[in-house]
C-alpha cells in the first residue's frame, strides 16, 4: 500500500511521523507540499519519498489531504482530473475542520471513498486522539488499512459525523488549551522560585500523570480532584483561586468558541 500526504504542515507532518512508525517500507510514504523543501526535510527525517500533488493523486492508495479548509477547494480542483482518470481503488482522508464527507466529495468531483479524520499533534509521539468517520463506500479492508496505518498514534475512535465538530473542539483544539495551562503552571513555579526547565518538566509530567490516572481509574474527575484536596490544605487554596478567576467557565467557553468557529468554516 502507498500512503500520500498532500500538505506536511504541523498536523500533516505529525500524521506522517506516526505513519512512519507502522509502515514497514518507509518508501511507501509519499510527501507533497506547496513548499517542496519542507516536504524534503520531513522525508529525510522519516525515510519517505517526495512527489508533487498530482503524483500522489495518481498513484497512492490512501491520499491524506492535509491542507487548511480555506485551501481545500483549490487543491482538490487541481487533482480532480487525476482522480477521475484512476482505475485503481483509493481513499481520500480529510482532516479539514468543518468540511463534511459530502463537501469533500463535491469538491473532489466524484463520490469517492472518504474517511474524515480529526487528529491532534500528539499522534507524532503515540499519545494522540484521532476521531474518524467513513463514507458509505469505504470498504472494510480500506477501513482496516487506515486503522493499521495509525494504530500506534494513540486513541483511534469512530464517531458519528454529526459529532465530529464537537469532538474536534475537545480533542483537537484542546491540546492548545492544555499547553496554555501547562505554560501558566510553569510560570507560577518560576514565580515561586523554581528554575524554568524544572518548572516546565514538573508541570508536564504532572499533567501526563493526571490524564493517565483519569483514563485508567475510571473515576470521575471531581472525585480525583477531591482526593488531592486536604481540608484547609494547599491544593484547595489553589482550586479556590482558579474558581475565583472562572477557570472552568473559561475552559467551557474555549471549547464552544472552537466549535462555533468550526461551524462557521462550513
Amino acid at each position: 500500500m502507498t500512503y500520500g500526504f498532500i500538505g506536511t504542515g504541523n498536523m500533516g507532518g505529525a500524521l506522517a511521523r506516526a505513519a512512519a512508525k507502522t509502515v514497514e517500507v518507509r518508501s511507501s510514504i509519499v510527501l507533497a507540499n506547496r513548499t517542496p523543501e519542507k516536504a524534503a526535510k520531513l522525508a529525510d527525517e522519516i525515510g519517505a519519498s517526495v512527489a508533487d500533488n498530482l503524483t500522489v493523486a495518481r498513484e497512492c492508495d490512501y491520499i491524506l489531504l492535509g491542507v487548511k479548509p480555506q485551501m481545500m477547494a483549490g487543491m482538490l480542483s487541481e487533482i480532480a482530473p487525476a482522480l477521475k482518470e484512476r482505475t485503481t481503488p483509493f481513499v481520500l482522508l480529510s482532516m479539514a475542520a468543518g468540511l463534511t464527507v459530502a463537501r469533500i466529495r463535491e469538491m473532489a468531483g466524484g463520490d469517492y471513498p472518504v474517511i474524515r479524520i480529526m487528529p491532534n499533534t500528539a499522534v507524532s509521539v503515540g499519545e494522540g486522539v484521532t476521531l474518524y468517520c467513513c463514507s458509505d463506500n469505504v470498504t472494510e479492508a480500506q477501513r482496516e488499512g487506515f486503522i493499521s496505518l495509525l494504530h500506534c498514534s494513540g486513541l483511534l475512535e469512530e464517531l458519528e459525523e454529526k459529532l465530529m465538530d464537537a469532538g474536534s473542539a475537545v480533542a483537537g483544539c484542546g491540546g492548545a488549551f492544555a499547553y496554555l495551562f501547562l505554560e501558566a503552571l510553569a510560570d507560577g513555579g518560576v514565580y515561586a522560585g523554581l528554575p524554568r526547565a524544572k518548572a516546565q518538566r514538573y508541570a508536564a509530567q504532572m499533567l501526563l500523570g493526571a490524564a493517565k490516572l483519569a483514563l485508567e481509574s475510571g473515576d470521575h474527575t471531581a472525585a480525583l480532584k477531591d482526593a488531592v484536596c486536604s481540608p484547609g490544605g494547599t491544593t484547595i487554596a489553589g482550586v479556590c483561586a482558579l474558581e475565583e478567576h472562572g477557570f472552568r467557565a473559561a475552559a467551557i467557553d474555549a471549547v464552544l468558541a472552537a466549535y462555533d468557529r468550526t461551524k462557521a468554516l462550513q
